[in-house]
């Protein structure tokens, strides 16, 4: 049963923003000034399953490393908005591009660049360890910090409530 307070059903389409939601809000730099990311393995597994059945997941973040990307379509991620300044723009352009209307659409933020593109989802998502900002418009609040699970409980839960969860695509990567 789902712990979060929103038709389920409705969703089609996820979007992450990157730093504090799939990757922790520390990160290590390199020697050379680069950002080193650590990623969440389940995290991965959640959203390469929600592309097998179907749905719409986009990244929409600030950072510009070339790590990030190629984690991403590896895992079948198809619309990458990196070095996004202001990302309302970036949402709004996916809309465009996808068809999908905003109640079908789960954002996950953490802090003040993600406060507009949440306002605009049907379902804003925000870590545990989110700004208080973010958390004070955000529908549902994971129990899972950033980086550490939040887009795996996320998609865990909409599979569930649509029946999609442990099908035969479940078993594979």
């Amino acid at each position: 049963m789902s712990t979060i307070n929103y038709d389920l059903t409705k969703i089609k389409a996820f979007i992450f923003d990157v730093d504090g939601v799939l990757s922790t809000d520390c990160i290590p730099l390199s020697t050379e000034g680069e950002p080193l990311r650590m990623v969440n393995i389940k995290d991965g597994y959640a959203i390469n399953l929600a592309i097998k059945h179907g749905y719409g997941v986009a990244i929409i973040t600030g950072g510009d490393t070339n790590a990030v990307r190629i984690r991403f379509e590896r895992l079948g991620v198809k619309h990458i908005y990196m070095k996004s300044s202001i990302k309302i723009h970036d949402l709004k352009d996916y809309l465009e591009k996808t068809g999908y209307k905003p109640e079908e659409v789960i954002y996950v933020g953490d802090d003040i660049p993600d406060y507009q593109v949440m306002q605009m989802v049907g379902l804003p998502v925000a870590p545990a360890d989110a700004a208080p900002e973010v958390k004070s418009i955000a529908k549902y609040i994971s129990h899972k910090e950033g980086g550490k699970g939040v887009a795996r409980d996320v998609i865990e839960q909409v599979l569930k409530a649509q029946g999609n969860w442990m099908g035969d695509e479940a078993f594979g990567w």
